[in-house]
């Protein structure tokens, strides 16, 4: 009974001292760089910015906050076409100390990068011609998906909040899965929540020359949006529409959401298109 009292404070010092500091001061430079010829100039820039986060992020502790530091890094020669680019992300617990090693680091080719909903983080990735993202999951940096039109988010539910997303990955010439360079292939959409991939589904097309154009990256252009399909519901809209100056032709895709997955057997397609489920 008399060592009580001594083991109670011991306790709490090493509480105290396994605390994090509640306050704290960070600070990163930013800078820009010209280098070479004058009308040919090199120019490196790097900006820093600091964020902290709400709770409840998919993936942490309940109520634990995180600092974020995103630092983006791009080089461009004056009189050249394209850049190179990077955004790197990384978290820390809030309060914490920023000096010791962060939760993850997360470096990703691409010119910026954003929170959304408090749960992800996505990084645009066009460099030159095309516009693509990738999605990560906020709380661990896991990769979620690639998407070739802007993310698409939405909640499942009118009571509360249920927030799901959808995104459409138009496979390139060089695939990494050897599958995605069939010449039907299409595009492969994707409906998931803060925390996983629910589903991914493969589209399709009969004729390999209309499949050629649906996935060309200069030739047509794409939008996923969420209407209302009474008395179905809600439902996802692929639109495919050829670019000035061909005339639109524009050929859709509608897959019905029922409970929290796309429903593929009601979908409705344009002729000669398809949607089927698929697997990575």
């Amino acid at each position: 009974m008399i060592k009580t009292p001594v083991l109670i404070a011991v306790a709490a010092v090493v509480a105290c001292h396994a605390q994090p500091p509640r306050q704290f001061q960070a600070q990163s430079l930013s800078t820009i760089v010209t280098t070479g010829p004058a009308g040919s100039e090199t120019v490196d820039i790097t900006n820093v910015a600091y964020d902290v986060t709400g709770a409840a992020i998919p993936g942490r502790p309940r109520d634990q906050r995180l600092v974020l530091r995103k630092t983006t890094h791009s080089r461009q020669v004056t009189d050249e076409i394209g850049m190179e680019a990077s955004t790197t992300l990384e978290a820390w617990p809030f309060p914490g100390d920023l000096k010791q090693k962060p939760i993850y680091s997360l470096t990703v080719s691409g010119p910026d990068g954003r929170t959304v909903d408090g749960s992800l983080f996505v990084i645009s990735r066009g460099l030159e011609e095309v516009d693509w993202w990738s999605v990560y999951k906020l709380g661990t940096a896991e990769h979620l998906f690639d998407t070739y039109v802007p993310l698409t988010g939405f909640s499942i539910s009118r009571q509360i909040v249920k927030q799901r997303y959808a995104g459409l990955e138009v496979p390139p010439d060089d695939a990494a899965d050897a599958r995605l360079k069939e010449a039907h292939v299409v595009a492969v959409l994707t409906y998931a929540s803060a925390e996983r991939v629910i589903r991914e589904a493969l589209i399709t097309c009969d004729d390999p020359r209309q499949a050629s154009r649906l996935r060309s990256y200069s030739d047509t252009a794409r939008t996923v949006a969420l209407v209302e399909a009474s008395p179905a519901g809600a439902a996802l809209r692929i639109a495919f529409s050829q670019v000035y100056p061909s005339a639109p032709s524009t050929v859709t895709v509608q897959v019905p959401v029922a409970g929290d997955d796309l429903d593929l057997a009601r979908a409705q397609v344009a002729p000669k298109l398809h949607i089927s489920a698929w697997k990575r």
